[in-house]
């Protein structure tokens, strides 16, 4: 412990906060909440046996940081905050895009609907799911259609105006119609009433009604349909293989199991809904805790900001906080934490799926911090950089002979893509293809939106800007940036041997080949590579169907996309004569005159 982290602990509060511990490059190395902030943070530092992966993050600690709170859940959401902007390697991090499927139906719909989404909202609605680990949202959707004639269009059904035909669902009987009335409200609703029974995990009914439908198919020998209900009824034997002996059909449950072999943690985490297990997940989790029952409650606490808690969880640490947790979550559990019967079978099963994750995933924690932290430290080294580079920005030009330039941005926090982050230039002052100027001005615009401090996406500066390129490409932008009083490295890497160039300087870095600090530079080159030269085939499309049409004297956007919408593209309608033209409502003759003589007069 050095002086520094002494005097602080001295002067630490006793109030709720949030506590941030650093290395000696400045790298939050993890963010953690406290009831008392003196008594959690001091506990780290005292000369006590702890975990190995406690003791090595406490022995990197060169500083610490701490935010008072005004109550536990404001540190709550503070402690998630903070770990969502910094990425820290001993958190546990659960990534927002890991959103498994639902199936929603908004019973305040007079005829509700059935549709897939990703996010669960406290909106009143019925949520069945997340459906995972070979079970396929959509196909169940597509067993039920079969089945029930449920709507899945979110057209607003107006009884008093009934719409005036059907839509090809109703044709092919999988929709009942209540948009044109074919269908009163009360028969609806006893049709959703036996979705609902099914997705509850009630499955006898519907395999009556398919198994039916497939031998009166077969009967009438349209084969095709037959085997389409046989897949639907695979779909069913594959839910009823997943149903728990002894277990109601109405009971949803989560199940969370730690566990660690003192080096390595993984929780297991098994989800049952109606009576069946829909899925088992292991997530490996290096958490800097200095107890495996907090691990588990920081778990709990990313893992539902994504998912919808069942009413029972079954846990196998006593979990501290329960109703800070239940507060947090807005919603009434029962915690188990000492199971027994089906329950502790369950808990069991988990613990055995974890058990096997740590056998075969070991090295997977030691390759992440190699090929992420410890490739940024061995950078800043590497290369002789002012800065730990945590926050990286990597710019990229792409183009065709100088049309639709643009310049991609991507960001990597801590070693990693941080997506949300990524932006992209329409290069707007440039002519020709000149990959300096180009450059020049998208690392000015987004300087200057940092000066700013306006947009959100552009508040954080970065501590290492990286230019696909040469020496030239870096020359130009380093130019930019002098303008500018950041503390910011600048570089740029050379695809030729994989050079990097510094400012000033035209002796280049080799960085060994296969190394983690030059596998980084790579892998966020090629990422800036990909994603410039994407943005750029989409403004090139557009242009490519549009540019003809807005050369056309007497031809606006609206006439436009109405061609568009009429002929698909504009060599279609390059090839449509004057009739042709003046079917498309709200063009004339004249008008379509003037596009038929554009097209086969001036381009002869």
């Amino acid at each position: 412990m050095n002086a520094n982290i002494r005097n602080k602990l001295k002067l630490l509060t006793t109030k709720p906060g949030v506590y941030i511990m650093k290395d000696k490059d400045g790298i939050v190395i993890y963010v953690g909440k406290a009831k008392n902030l003196k008594n959690r943070v001091s506990q780290y530092f005292r000369a006590t046996q702890k975990p190995v992966k406690v003791q090595a993050m406490v022995d990197s600690i060169d500083d610490f940081e701490y935010f008072i709170a005004s109550s536990e859940m404001d540190a709550l959401a503070l402690e998630s905050n903070l770990i969502k902007r910094y990425q820290p390697f001993y958190n546990i991090l659960l990534k927002d895009g890991k959103q498994f499927p639902y199936i929603k139906i908004d019973l305040k719909n007079p005829f509700p609907y059935l549709e897939i989404v990703r996010k669960v909202k406290k909106d009143g609605a019925k949520y069945f799911g997340p459906y995972f680990a070979g079970l396929d949202a959509h196909e169940i959707l597509k067993t039920i259609n079969s089945a029930f004639k449920i709507r899945t269009c979110s057209v607003k059904i107006n009884e008093n105006k009934p719409a005036k035909r059907e839509c090809l669902n109703y044709a092919l009987g999988l929709c009942s119609a209540p948009c044109t009335g074919k269908i009163t409200r009360d028969e609806y609703k006893r049709e959703l009433d036996k979705v609902i029974n099914f997705l509850n995990g009630n499955d006898e009914e519907i395999e009556e009604i398919l198994t039916k439908k497939m031998e009166n198919a077969s009967k009438n020998e349209n084969f095709e349909q037959a085997i389409i209900f046989r897949d639907r009824l695979k779909m069913i034997e594959k839910l009823k293989q997943r149903v728990i002996a002894n277990l109601p059909k109405n009971v949803d449950k989560d199940i969370f199991c730690f566990n660690s072999d003192g080096l390595s943690s993984v929780i297991c985490v098994m989800i049952v809904r109606g009576g069946k297990i829909l899925g088992v997940l292991n997530y490996p989790c290096l958490n800097a805790e200095l107890s495996e029952e907090q691990t588990l409650f920081n778990f709990l606490i990313q893992y539902y900001q994504n998912m919808e808690p069942a009413s029972e969880i079954i846990t196998s640490h006593d979990i501290p906080d329960q109703s800070l947790l239940q507060n947090f979550l807005k919603k009434k559990i029962n915690f188990i934490t000492n199971p027994h019967g089906i329950n502790k079978k369950l808990l069991e099963m988990a613990k055995e799926n974890a058990s096997e994750y740590l056998e075969k995933h070991l090295e997977k924690e030691k390759l992440l911090y190699n090929n992420t932290v410890g490739a940024i430290k061995l950078l800043k080294e590497k290369l002789n950089l002012k800065n730990t580079p945590i926050r990286i920005e990597c710019y990229d030009i792409s183009n065709i002979s100088g049309t639709n330039k643009v310049c991609s941005m991507v960001v990597f926090q801590n070693g990693q893509p941080s997506k949300k982050d990524y932006r992209k230039f329409k290069i707007k002052t440039v002519k020709g293809a000149n990959d300096f100027a180009s450059l020049k001005e998208a690392l000015l615009r987004r300087l200057n939106r940092l000066v700013e401090g306006k947009l959100e996406s552009f508040k954080e500066k970065p501590d290492l800007i990286i230019i696909d390129g040469g020496k030239g490409q870096l020359s130009s932008t380093y130019e930019v940036l002098k303008e500018f009083d950041f503390n910011i490295d600048i570089v740029s890497l050379a695809k030729r041997i994989e050079e990097v160039f510094h400012p000033n300087s035209s002796t280049p870095t080799l960085l060994k080949p296969g190394s983690a600090e030059l596998k980084l530079l790579q892998r966020i080159r090629d990422e800036a590579h990909r994603f410039a030269i994407t943005f750029h085939r989409q403004i090139r499309t557009k242009a490519q169907t549009t540019s003809e049409l807005e050369n056309i004297i007497g031809v606006g956007p609206k006439t436009r996309d109405l061609l568009l919408k009429v002929f698909g593209t504009s060599d279609k309608i390059s090839q449509a004569d004057i009739p042709e033209l003046e079917s498309v409502k709200g063009i004339n003759h004249n008008l379509a005159t003037n596009i038929y003589n554009y097209f086969h007069n001036e381009h002869k």
